[in-house]
Parts: structure tokens; sequence; C-alpha cells
């Protein structure tokens, strides 16, 4: 007599639950696609970033304004009585005295600043940069220039060797600048801060007929620069009066304006920065005090909302999920229809939604992101359907399918150009997702659990 063995049925459930484990293991191995396209995403982001700081280098970078200050050379003499020996060995006391050359340093006691910024692109094979050129105005005034305050030693107060002092952060990209009007007379500027300690870079002029004897020094300037990224300044006067326009509509403020409106075409915002926000006093001696005048600064950015290699970036991290919902479609497809999908047809599937991306990254970088994103999800959308649709001999459920994708594509489309409420949309679609396979798994268990009696 032939032995037999029966080998235990299982049920549908437990069939339904390995395939899902099964499907689920081979989405996560999708993980290493997603990855290197990532990897992709990123390289490219560097190349771009190369680019635009190279650019930048041409063109201007980000420009810092600091001061104007007045350097004021003194002397100071330190006298002193010196026991001195002769040759007889008698001591006798010698009066000595030590010059030490000094520099006073004076902030303005008010400085209004008006900045109007012209946003341009500039190009570079396929890459293109966000700069801009800046006409700035800069008035202000000096008070009583008080060297002998700085000094119980002065012996007398170089007022021919006077400076005045600007610092500026990329002296290269100054556009065009006008003379100094100073007091009523034009001084000519000359290059270099002439104090370094303080400013690294910067330009000066000359003030030979400084007297000190005016309680006041009115002085204003113009010039236009060019950078990229953004500007600051340095809240160096007693009262600072700041303001900045641009047609640019996506502003980044740093430092808190008093005033600010932003609307389609532009922006205009304005700082008033007292002197009590800084910890450097209004003068001192450069010699005997060190301070960072880079402290406080405030300014703008002029900011891209979402630029091209982080919107690609943002729609990879979606890649698993979208990888999940659609084999939870084909899942719920076997389900309906009865049929079974390979699991090399997943595997192709999935790879395929991976390829999305990559072919995303390479049309956006030569048309646009809108453009790139509609081509990429077309190609993507028609491939699987048409392979789903002779996967599971059905152009009903091919054209499912289709609908389907285009709507995730087109949901993804819409949280790639939410700023403010990405999150909460992505968080939407992850519920929904959840709900989704929720119902569908609903009767994994038929139902046979214990009643609670």
């Amino acid at each position: 007599m032939e032995k037999t063995t029966d080998r235990p049925k299982l049920s549908p459930e437990s069939v339904l639950l390995m395939r899902l484990g099964a499907v689920g293991l081979l989405g996560l191995l999708m993980l290493i696609p997603l990855a290197f396209v990532g990897g992709l995403v990123d390289d490219r982001g560097d190349r771009y970033q190369g680019v635009l700081r190279d650019m930048a280098s041409t063109w201007g970078q980000d420009q810092v304004l600091q001061g104007p200050l007045l350097v004021v050379p003194y002397v100071d003499a330190h006298r002193q009585i010196e026991t001195v020996v002769d040759e007889g060995g008698v001591p006798h006391k010698v009066p000595t005295v030590t010059y030490l050359a000094r520099r006073a340093v004076f902030l303005p006691d008010a400085l209004d600043l008006e900045m109007d910024l012209q946003e341009e692109r500039r190009y570079r094979g396929i890459y293109e940069s966000l700069v801009y050129t800046a006409d700035i105005t800069m008035t202000g005034r000096f008070g009583t220039l008080d060297v002998a305050a700085l000094s119980d030693h002065l012996e007398r107060v170089e007022w021919s060797k006077a400076i005045w002092v600007m610092g500026l952060s990329d002296t290269g990209a100054i556009a065009e600048i006008r003379p100094l009007e100073w007091a009523g007379h034009q001084a000519e500027l000359a290059p270099g801060a002439r104090i370094t300690d303080v400013l690294p870079s910067g330009f000066h002029a000359p003030l030979p007929g400084l007297s000190g004897e005016p309680d006041a020094y009115e002085f204003s300037i113009d010039m236009t620069l060019r950078g990229s990224g953004g500007v600051r300044f340095a809240p160096t006067a007693k009262n600072t009066d700041v303001t900045i326009r641009s047609p640019w509509p996506h502003p980044s403020f740093q430092g808190s304006p008093k005033q600010r409106s932003i609307d389609e075409s532009g922006f205009e915002a304005s700082w008033t920065v007292p002197h009590l926000t800084r910890n450097y006093p209004q003068q001192w001696t450069l010699e005997q005090e060190q301070h960072d005048l880079s402290e406080g600064l405030a300014g703008v950015d002029l900011f891209e909302p979402v630029a091209l290699y982080d919107k690609v970036g943002r729609a990879v991290r979606y890649g698993l999920l979208f990888v999940f919902l659609t084999f939870l479609i084909f899942v719920l497809f076997e389900l309906v229809a009865g049929v079974r999908m390979h699991f090399m047809q997943y595997g192709l599937v999935g790879l395929a939604l991976c390829l999305f991306y990559v072919t995303l990254l390479a049309l956006a970088e030569h048309t646009s992101f809108a453009t790139g994103y509609l081509a990429a999800a077309a190609a993507v959308v028609g491939m699987i359907s048409l392979y789903t649709g002779a996967a599971l001999r059905s152009l009903r459920r091919a054209g499912l399918v289709g609908v389907l994708l285009a709507g995730l594509y087109a949901v993804l489309y819409s949280i790639l150009r939410m700023e403010d409420y990405a999150l909460l949309a992505g968080a939407g679609l992850l519920l929904s997702a959840t709900a989704a396979l929720m119902f569908a798994t609903r009767n994994l268990g038929g139902g046979k659990g214990v009643e609670a009696r």
C-alpha cells in the first residue's frame, strides 16, 4: 500500500498575507535604485552649486557693507623720570619721553542707506544663476571728533592723515562709484580699507582738510554694486536707517525689519537700528581695543523658492511611497481579477518608477521643472499601463492603472509646488495610502476571533 502524506493547506488569508509580505520585501529592495537616484541628484546639485560659486566669483558674491568709519591718527607722549648712572657711578634723574602712534576710530551719529536691487539671470551652459545689481545711496553725519577723550597723554592729532573708510566684502564687484561728498567738498576714493584688523576689505578717502573744529560733518556717496545671494549692512551709527527695495517677490529677511511689504511686484523693507543693540562703542583707539563690526548684521537674501535640485530631491524622497502604492494597486487587481503577476513583473514596474526621477532630472535641466515632470510622468505612466495591460490581459485594467498613476503623479506635483503646506499634504497622502491598505486587508482574519461575552 502506497504511503501518502497530506500537507496542510494554507488558508486564502495566509496566502494573501505571504504574497503581501513578498511584494513588500520587493518594494523595500527598490530602496537600492532609489538611493542611486538620490546620489545622482545630489551630485548634479553639487555641480550646480559649484557653477554658482564660480559665477559669483566673476559677477559678485554676497555683499556686506560695514561702516563708514573715520580714522584719525594721533600721537601719545608718555613722560617719565628715569634714573641714569654716569661713568663716575653717580645717579642722575633724567626726564624721558616715549612717543606712541595711535589711531582713533569714530563711528557716525546718523547713517541713512537707500538700496534698490535689480535681479538678473546669468547663464552658463544649462545652469542659471540669480544675481543682482544694487544702486546704493548713503548719507550720514559724524559728530564732534573728540580725540582727547581717548587719551590722557595726547601730544598731537595728525588731522592731515585722517581717512574716511568703508568696508565692503567684495570690492571687485563695484560697477560704478562716485567721489565722496564730504562737508561740501569732493574727496577722491582710494583702494583698500587701510585698517585690515577691523575691515579686511573696502576702500577709503583721504581727508586732508579735516580740522576737528566743526561740531558735525555731513557726507554722502553713491555707488552701484554687483552681487549674488543677498546684501547685508552693519548698524555702525548711533541711529542706522536702511531701506531696501526690489522687484523680486521672494525676499528672505535677515534681522527684523521695522516695516515690510511684499507682493507680486516685489518688496520694500526698512530697518531702524539704534546703537544700543550692539556691543561696541562709538569711538575707540585701534591699538588698544578690538571690536567686531560684523556683529548684528541685517539685510535681505533674494530667495529662490524650492530650486530645481531641491524639488527633484524632494520627489525622490516620495519614491518608496509611490512604489508601495503602485504595488498595492497590482495586489488589489490580483484579488479582484484572480490573476497573478510574476515577481519579475513587479520588479520591472518598480524599476520604471525609479527611472521616472532620472528622466525628470535630465529633462528639467534642459527645459523647466513643470515640462520635465509632465514628460517624465507621461512616459512612465504610459509604459507601466501598457505593460500592465499585457500582464493582466485587460485593456480596461491597464487604463485604470494609468488613471490611478496619473492621479498619484498629479498629487506629488501639487506637494512639490507647495512651500508652507508640503508637509501637511505629504502627511495626508500617507494617511490616505494607509487607509486604503487597511480597507483592502480588512477581511484577512475572516472575522473568526473569539467573541467577548
